[in-house]
């Protein structure tokens, strides 16, 4: 029996503590954002000295008042002066603290909100950066609502902590301080039997907020869930419209809406117990100073001065303490924010860059290599004319790679391409063909063996510096709103003229020259305004413009019609010329004049050589070739 009961209390005290360490580790979370905001809080805590001073001197007024009027012993500044002199100067000195209130109050206010956004700004930026750092890997199981809701919703909470909770509670406390001490000073039985019911409701009022936060960090991982359905549905629009998902969709969503509404309830109710402790406690401590101070009333120990300034005491010290609660609770939900952005930020970078040190020696040796080129690069800089550029050698040697453990989908998996050739990649679905293509951008690190660019392994290569030397071009261009001459530039400075004339050489300047507004022509999100084929133009020009050692094409032409696909083909040879090319292509007839075929199955590469040598093998692409050709 003992060692039952001892059980659960030795675990619920490992879980305060636990709890307490928590916050204090989410604490230290955000103590560099404050430390950078720090000159801009000296002026909100200054402020507030005089805001608790005008707030603890107006009862002592209102009571001096009062004893003047009944002519009872009054404070120093008042004896010997008439009843309506007396009056007119507790008047203008309530009038005084009334206007030190209004005045430092909205500024206090302003200059912490000021303070609270800056922060929150700081943190929306760090958490946007360390996002779009991770590896493709982690968005593949993460839903993107999921991260939206933690990048709006989740970080908006933590601005409230700031902007209306955190310097407010140091002036609840510091507030309730002051008039703890000045009630003291007054009368102390009165002022401690206050204190005395201070200290439970303060008790109680953690132990609510502690559940309010359990309640909350469930309702907003039910709101990350509510956001992530409804992106889904929103982007899959088509498919739901098409196959009559609605009312199975909305079914799903309301389901999800409900769990979200319960757990939304549950904080509502540990809100409301709160508020509803502190107005029944506040009148019980009014009722207490009534019974406590007639009684020293009637033993002629108070006056009736003191006592309506306790009156007023016992409504003052419980205002703050009921702020306070609502300062808490926002802070609470704060800390839940945190607690998701932490998490968040505490998912590791996959793919990271080699010390600067490192870097810096192997860099040098990587254009060293391809200094054969260098005059021929200043030379397409010049005249702007698609000439050799620094063609790369590109070699998996024991690549074995999987998205989940255990399941691989390459496997060991050897291969060299030479600088300038053009090698195509195909295989029946789920071959690993893609796979190849995101691992060579370093998407994806490789679980076992090395890939290697010119000898050196991509791992020992700045990201930015591999994925310079090499353009992508995918069968679903993705445009980002905006023009159509930032679409292509990406944020690269690159002039009007070199854009125009990276279209003119991929044959891709007359479709943007027939758009409304030509290259500023606005584009919609995702480039819904345009069509898959007239999106996929974009990307060819997207790709000529940075004349790239390696040129990776997957499925690059499945979206265009015929006379356009042989436009871009043509402008396609021109491209390629000097260039390290490897193509993905389903439609094998498109791919018989490259130099090399890598055909893969299952991961493993099972042939590899010209059209020719591998129709003559008879084998898998040969079988590929010749059922292609009886569809067709």
């Amino acid at each position: 029996m003992t060692s039952a009961t001892n059980v659960p209390k030795s675990s619920a005290h490992e879980a305060a503590l636990s709890e307490r360490s928590n916050d204090w580790r989410l604490f230290l979370r955000l103590l560099p954002y404050i430390k950078a905001q720090r000159r801009f809080l000296w002026v909100p805590l200054i402020l507030l000295v005089p805001l608790s001073l005008a707030n603890a001197l107006q009862p002592i007024l209102i009571g001096q008042a009062i004893s003047l009027i009944r002519q009872e012993p009054v404070a120093w500044f008042l004896e010997g002066r008439t009843l309506q002199t007396g009056l007119n100067l507790l008047v203008a000195l309530l009038l005084a603290t009334v206007t030190v209130r209004l005045t430092l109050d909205g500024w206090q206010s302003y200059l912490v909100q000021k303070v609270g956004q800056r922060i929150t700004a700081n943190i929306r930026n760090d958490l946007f950066s360390h996002v779009t750092s991770l590896a493709v890997r982690f968005f593949d199981r993460t839903p993107v609502g999921k991260l939206i809701t933690r990048l709006t919703s989740d970080v908006d909470a933590l601005g409230d902590v700031f902007s209306t909770g955190a310097v407010g509670i140091f002036s609840d406390i510091f507030s309730i301080g002051v008039i703890a001490v000045t009630m003291f000073i007054l009368q102390w039985q009165l002022a401690l039997m206050l204190i005395a019911m201070l200290i439970p409701v303060t008790w109680l009022i953690i132990y609510f907020q502690q559940q309010y936060r359990k309640a909350n960090y469930r309702a907003r991982d039910k709101l990350s869930e509510l956001n992530a359905t409804l992106q889904e549905n929103i982007m899959g629009i088509e498919v739901v419209q098409m196959f009559r998902r609605e009312r199975y969709n909305a079914q799903g969503f309301a389901k999800t809406n409900r769990q979200y509404v319960q757990a939304i309830d549950k904080t509502i109710f540990h809100d409301s117990a709160v508020s509803a402790t502190l107005e029944w406690i506040a009148l019980v401590a009014i009722a207490g100073v009534l019974w406590l101070g007639g009684y020293l009333v009637m033993q002629e120990s108070l006056n009736f001065g003191t006592l309506a300034s306790f009156i007023l005491f016992a409504q003052r010290l419980f205002d703050p303490l009921r702020q306070f609660a609502d300062k808490f609770t926002s802070i609470q939900a704060g800390f839940t924010a945190v607690e998701r952005i932490t998490d968040l930020l505490n998912v590791p970078v996959e793919i990271q860059d080699p010390s600067r040190d490192h870097a810096s020696a192997v860099v040098p040796q990587l254009q060293i290599k391809g200094s054969s080129h260098a005059s021929d690069l200043r030379d397409a800089k010049r005249d702007r004319q698609w000439t050799k550029t620094a063609a790369s050698e590109i070699r998996f040697d024991q690549v074995t790679f999987g998205y989940k453990q255990d399941d691989y989908v390459l496997k060991n998996l050897n291969f060299t391409i030479r600088p300038g050739e053009k090698v195509a990649l195909v295989g029946p679905t789920g071959a690993g063909k893609s796979s190849i293509i995101r691992l060579l951008c370093r998407l994806y690190d490789v679980n076992k063996g090395e890939i290697k660019l010119d000898g050196i392994n991509i791992r020992d290569l700045p990201q930015a510096e591999l994925r310079r030397r090499m353009a992508v071009i995918l069968q679903d261009g993705f445009l980002f709103a905006g023009d159509v001459k930032s679409n292509i530039s990406l944020g690269e400075n690159y002039s009007l003229e070199a854009v125009q004339e990276a279209a003119r050489k991929t044959n891709v300047a007359p479709f943007i020259e027939q758009l409304p507004q030509g290259y500023n022509t606005p584009l919609r999100e995702r480039g819904t305004n345009l069509s898959g084929g007239q999106k996929q133009l974009l990307a060819f020009a997207r790709a000529a413009i940075r004349n790239p050692g390696i040129l990776i094409l997957d499925e690059a032409t499945a979206n265009l019609d015929v006379g356009t696909e042989a436009l871009i083909q043509d402008a396609l040879e021109k491209l390629l010329q000097g260039r390290t090319a490897i193509i993905i292509a389903h439609r094998l007839s498109t791919i018989r004049n490259v130099d090399r075929i890598l055909v893969l199955k299952q991961g493993e590469l099972i042939e590899q050589g010209n059209h020719e040598t591998l129709l003559a093998q008879d084998g898998l692409y040969a079988s590929l070739y010749k059922l292609q050709m009886l569809e067709s």
